[in-house]
This record gives structure tokens, C-alpha cells and sequence, in this order.
């Protein structure tokens, strides 16, 4: 088994110490929004909330998840914002959650992605910037499956003194669009095909999405059940020779 990078949590954000939670206040877990608006942005959601979240399975203080619900201002429940991808450290991972109520979970996330739409890519080049990087947002990366909204289709940046910068990207060979993910330790890349991958540079190997790991593991559970039928039949033709000898 490759060994996986320790990223170590990021630092909390608790509400101040005079604040006080209402917690009579009701916070919706739906906004009435669709989910995605097109086949492009769906599926580069999906594969990166499970690739990231079997990724950091083994981690019990790692949560990743996505079109969920933030309210990030104490006993405001109209103020909120949901994320496409985002990823939490140093919290509970294995409970389910409805919503993602900052102080309550004791932080904000340390990575945010949005993946762009046509009714969504405006409003992730400046105010959702602005949101996260009131929220304390570590990195704020943004993809256009599609490449119709961003040039270049892949875009990261990393918040310090409250103001984000532009995450170095190169591109490889193969056409690959890559920048490094200090908060995840990975590799954030964007394919010519339009897919957008992750790769750890430490093992040299990419993350398998959640299709390409039900696949290897049917892939696996065939092989095994061949090479068992291939036994039974030696064991078998061996049994009559060893009749017939005698």
C-alpha cells in the first residue's frame, strides 16, 4: 500500500468568546438549487468528492465533502454558501452532516473548488472569492470542465493576510494543466480531455476515481475467481490420472 501524506489541520476559527449561539435559529439543509446543471460539471463533482473522500478513508479527522450547505456567520441562516468540493481537517469525519455550521464544527473549510456553469462562473471569480476568503479559506481552486468560462481552465489560489494569490501552474508534455495542493498534498490537474485528476507526487501515481476503483476491484474479482477455477480443474485432472494409475 502506497503510503499517504499526513497534511496536518489547518487552524480553527471559533466564534468569539461573547457570542453566543441561538440555538433556537433553524438552518436549512437545501437552497432549492440543483445540484449541476450539465452532464460536465456533475461528473467532475461527483469524481472529486469520492475520490478525495476514499483518498483520506483511513483518516478519522479528514472530512470531504460538497453541495452542502455553509452558514459561516453566527445565528444567520440566510447566510450561507455550498460549495461544489470542499475539504475539512481536524474535525470529525465519520458522522453525517445536513449542513456545515462553521462555529458549531469549530472551523471553516481549508479547500474549496468550484466547478464552473454557465449561471455560476461569475459569481465564482468574485463574490464566493470574497466569501471564502472571509471564511478563512486556505485555497479557493476553481475548474471549467468545459473550457468555456476560464482561461486557463484550471485556476488555484492560496489566502494570506486575508487576500488570496495565484498557485503556480505548469504544463506538462501531455498537455496536462497541473498546481500543487500544499493543503491536500496533492497534484490539482486538469486533462485535455476536460476531466480534472489528482496525483500524488510522493508515490507518482494518480488517484483512482471511484469508477476506476469499483472497476479494478470487479477486475480483481474476476481474475481471482479464474485462476480458482483453473485450480479446481488441475486438482480435478490430476484426481482422474491418479484413478486411472491406479
Amino acid at each position: 500500500m502506497v503510503a499517504k501524506r499526513t497534511t496536518p489541520p489547518a487552524d480553527k476559527h471559533p466564534p468569539s468568546e461573547d457570542a453566543l449561539d441561538d440555538l433556537t435559529i433553524e438552518y436549512p439543509d437545501s437552497d432549492g438549487e440543483p445540484m449541476a446543471e450539465n452532464d460536465h460539471q456533475l461528473t467532475a463533482m461527483l469524481d472529486a468528492i469520492s475520490t478525495l473522500r476514499e483518498w483520506f478513508d483511513d483518516r478519522d479527522d479528514v472530512y470531504a465533502g460538497g453541495d452542502m450547505l455553509i452558514y459561516y456567520r453566527m445565528n444567520d441562516n440566510e447566510t450561507r454558501v455550498a460549495p461544489d468540493v470542499f475539504v475539512v481537517f481536524g474535525v470529525e469525519s465519520r458522522h453525517k452532516r445536513n449542513s456545515w455550521i462553521v462555529w458549531r464544527e469549530g472551523k471553516a473549510p481549508d479547500i474549496v473548488m468550484e466547478l464552473a456553469s454557465g449561471s455560476t462562473w461569475r459569481r465564482d471569480m468574485k463574490e464566493k472569492r470574497d466569501i471564502y476568503a472571509e471564511m478563512g479559506v486556505t485555497e479557493y481552486w476553481r475548474f471549467d470542465p468545459a473550457s468555456n468560462y476560464f482561461i486557463p481552465p484550471l485556476i488555484g489560489e492560496s489566502l494570506a493576510d486575508g487576500e488570496y494569490s495565484a498557485i503556480e501552474l505548469t504544463t506538462g508534455r501531455e498537455g496536462i494543466l497541473k498546481g500543487h495542493s500544499s493543503v491536500l498534498g496533492l497534484d490539482i490537474c486538469a486533462l485535455p480531455d476536460g476531466n480534472m485528476r489528482f496525483y500524488d507526487p510522493v508515490s507518482r501515481q494518480w488517484l483512482r476515481t471511484h469508477g476506476e476503483s469499483e472497476a479494478a476491484l470487479r477486475a480483481s474479482e474476476a481474475a481471482r475467481e479464474a485462476a480458482e477455477q483453473e485450480l479446481r480443474m488441475l486438482r480435478e485432472e490430476l484426481q482422474r490420472y491418479q484413478q486411472g494409475g491406479a
